[in-house]
């Protein structure tokens, strides 16, 4: 079986938990993409989220994984970009979930808000989590089709 590639992103407050991350996924067998940063000096987190988005997007992974210092500003930009659905979580069960009924497809922790450990629980739980469908297509649909709304 063929695992999923994630694509990953950070900005300096999330790096440290990005490496993390990366090494126990590649660990695991899962392809890996990095879309930075590098680095803990600072940096702006709406363009590394934009840069995992514009990379998940254009099929360069399955799932998406952005980490920032408490993973709420990652989700309020990964949000502004069409065909995103980013969550942020801390806890399993909210991780399970959004792929479960809301079909997440991007992942947001906060390095400043989870440890290592459970971080690493939070993207088990999130990558190995299928959408139901059903009526929770219908429900995500609605929720896609606020997007062509807001540009009418």
């Amino acid at each position: 079986m063929n695992k999923k590639t994630i694509v990953l992103a950070s900005d300096h407050a999330g790096y440290p938990l990005k490496q993390a991350l990366k090494a126990r996924l590649e660990e695991a067998g899962y392809p890996t993409v990095d879309m930075g940063t590098d680095s803990t000096a600072s940096c702006d987190y709406p363009v590394y989220a934009e840069l995992g988005c514009r990379k998940l997007l254009e099929g360069g992974g399955d799932l998406l994984i952005l980490c920032c210092g408490t993973g709420v500003g990652m989700s309020m930009a990964a949000n502004k970009i069409r065909g995103i659905r980013a969550a942020c979580c801390s806890d399993v069960y909210s991780a399970r979930y959004t792929r479960l009924h809301n079909d997440a497809n991007v992942l947001c922790l906060g390095a400043r808000v989870v440890g290592e450990g459970l971080a690493w629980d939070l993207c088990e739980a999130f990558i190995t989590t299928e959408f139901e469908g059903g009526k929770h297509a219908r429900r995500v649909g609605l929720i896609m089709d606020l997007e062509e709304k807001d540009r009418e």
